[in-house]
């Protein structure tokens, strides 16, 4: 009963075995192996462009690298309240963007809304050169609430964020969850949106330790690479890096995992709605909010279940009442359905509950 966090799953056999090929003999370092070479032009096949592509090892890496290289020192990058890169990343935007400034804005069920990304334009910036200017927008897919942006929201973002000058960013540390969701193509997830570069998470889905930046317009990649060395993100030992994604994205693993990913939260989801714990946002996704009893917490934790307790957000106040704890359950390529159905029975045991 393990839904800490998707993080918390190991690596998919597949991706796995790449490693132990890519292991075999020798090859050239820091991006200059064959992996690697392959593995870009997979990169433009899935998104049917031509783009540049940039691996790293983390998700915060992959961020913070993307939104430095959109944003001078004094420009701003707009992103939700609750966005991992502003909440969970330690500073790294700002630092690896030598004092560039992330600003929060709020909006319901984890996604932005064009209305309230113009106010927040319209508010904090304008008088140049006293004012930071604003530089780039950065959309969360999926959001830190489970939701999915629909491409249609994506493309209004876009609009304005590009309307107003600003390029737009994704992180996609579940990216693949929320192409197995919407059942588009990747092209049409991304920059047939107008997203300009991408952070394409493979970690959660089920890779060991792999991410890329993808950037759609080759030209706007210049210098990419000497920023990635110089923040010290350029593996040497790249091939592993690439194997690892190489075998993610071959045959459609990653959507599959991703499919299970979303399909054990649905189950997790109606099951507890069933019980009479409906999950507080849509679960579009692979990750479940629901408000537990304190007695029935208390049980699935002596019971074997791990899962966070986290915070009510800012942005979409969450009543937690007297007596309650709001949990967050995160599924991922390797949960059972046995897992999810273990869980329920101890959610479904109602002695002591009120």
């Amino acid at each position: 009963m393990e839904f800490d966090s998707d993080n918390a799953a190991g690596a998919a056999p597949a991706i796995l075995d790449a490693m132990v090929r890519a292991n075999a003999g020798y090859a050239k370092a820091y991006g200059d192996d064959a992996i690697t070479r392959r593995l870009e032009r997979r990169f433009c096949e899935l998104f049917e462009r031509d783009l540049a592509v940039f691996l790293a090892g983390t998700g915060t890496a992959a961020n913070a690298l993307a939104l430095a290289h959109l944003t001078p020192p004094w420009g701003a990058v707009l992103c939700h309240s609750e966005a991992h890169a502003i909440v969970h990343e330690c500073g790294a935007p700002e630092f690896y963007g030598g004092g560039l400034r992330l600003v929060g804005v709020d909006g319901d069920s984890g996604k932005l809304h064009p209305a309230t990304v113009a106010a927040a334009l319209d508010r904090h910036f304008g008088l140049r050169p006293h004012q930071i200017r604003p530089a780039a927008l950065s959309l969360t897919q999926a959001s830190e609430c489970g939701t999915v942006y629909r491409t249609g929201e994506i493309t209004a973002l876009a609009t304005l964020a590009h309307d107003r000058g600003l390029a737009v960013h994704m992180d996609g540390a579940r990216f693949g969850n929320a192409v197995a969701r919407l059942g588009v193509t990747p092209a049409e997830a991304s920059w047939r949106c107008g997203i300009d570069v991408l952070s394409f998470g493979a970690t959660k889905g089920g890779a060991l330790a792999a991410e890329a930046i993808v950037v759609f317009d080759p030209a706007r990649a210049d210098a990419l690479a000497e920023r990635r060395k110089r923040g010290g993100h350029l593996i040497s030992k790249h091939r592993f890096v690439a194997a690892q994604f190489e075998a993610f994205l071959s045959d459609g693993l990653w959507l599959r995992l991703a499919a299970h990913a979303n399909r054990m939260a649905d189950r997790l989801a109606a099951t507890l709605a069933a019980a009479g714990f409906k999950p507080l946002w849509p679960v579009d996704a692979n990750i479940v909010f629901v408000l537990l009893p304190l007695a029935l917490h208390e049980r699935l934790q002596a019971g074997g279940a791990h899962y966070y307790v986290t915070h009510a957000h800012r942005s979409d106040p969450v009543n937690v009442p007297s007596g309650f704890v709001l949990a967050r359950l995160v599924t991922s390529f390797a949960t059972t359905e046995m897992s999810v159905d273990n869980f329920i029975s101890l959610v479904n045991r109602r002695e002591g509950l009120p």
